[in-house]
């Protein structure tokens, strides 16, 4: 069951109906995807790797876009090593599970809302993962409460009931899908998935160290704005940077049952074909 009840006083608009929705099963990163790892896509160097002979995808590493240098230091001094990346569009949120599909043989995507929100549910039907009650939010998230001045390295807080950390707060998360505030009115009960269709807005999930309590409830939704870049200094835009969205990070899925190379590349292209990010 997707979105937030109307008598719940923290409901917003855009959570309602609460409706079901099928999804098929997939595995989710425990964590959110750090400077570490991104770092290693960002500054390979050109490669012939040849993903594994076992895996489900094939296509060759040297294909995948390779992301630009920062033109500034995109942690803002929060930190690196272990904690998550951000700044970072959805753009290159999805060039990422590109490359990291190609180095694994196995394919990677971003979750769609429909499949964030259940794994962040964890088979609960509460405000939040552990029960209704803001005041143990601490023990679970990073927020503007108890993380004023930036995130917070992965991992510290305790996971939700099916073991994954940071699904409240630190970074909120991109997923798959075009925002619209009227989607959960329609007819989606089978994988719900958003196509995009225009660049903004598009669903980040979780909340972020910069939200309030309510923000990190399981049902609240994020859009992206265009003003998440509007100190850039280039022109055209970047493609792989925001400079004013040190909350927005990532995470990843694995679909257990393997789609497609016709649906590979519509998870992978779809949401920037002809409009970027």
């Amino acid at each position: 069951m997707m979105g937030s009840d109307e008598t719940d006083p923290s409901h917003q608009p855009d959570e309602s109906p609460v409706h079901e929705v099928k999804i098929e099963p997939f595995w989710m990163g425990v964590y959110e995807i750090t400077w570490d790892q991104y770092e290693a896509f960002m500054f390979r160097k050109d490669e012939t790797y040849i993903p594994p002979e076992n895996g489900e995808v094939t296509i060759p590493i040297d294909g995948v876009a390779k992301a630009t240098p920062p033109y500034v230091d995109m942690t803002f001094g929060m930190g690196k090593n272990g904690y998550p990346a951000t700044n970072i569009t959805q753009y290159a949120a999805i060039n990422f599970c590109k490359w990291l599909s190609s180095y694994t043989g196995h394919f990677y995507r971003l979750p769609t809302e429909a499949e964030w929100e259940y794994a962040c549910r964890a088979g609960t039907t509460t405000n939040y993962s552990f029960g209704n009650d803001p005041e143990q939010l601490e023990e679970y998230g990073w927020f503007k409460n108890n993380a004023p001045s930036g995130y917070q390295k992965v991992g510290t807080k305790k996971p939700n009931p099916w073991g994954l950390h940071d699904m409240h707060g630190n970074v909120a998360e991109w997923t798959m899908d075009q925002y619209a505030d009227d989607f959960y009115t329609q007819k989606n009960e089978k994988n719900a998935w958003n196509q995009p269709e225009k660049l903004y807005p598009r669903v980040l999930r979780g909340g972020s160290w910069q939200d309030q309590a309510d923000g990190l409830r399981s049902a609240a939704r994020k859009s992206s704005y265009s003003q998440m870049k509007i100190r850039d200094p280039q022109f055209p835009k970047s493609l792989w940077w925001h400079t004013d969205a040190p909350f927005a990070g990532f995470r990843l899925v694995r679909p257990v049952n393997t789609p497609t190379n016709e649906e590979m590349e519509t998870y992978w292209m779809k949401p920037i074909r002809d409009f970027g990010d």
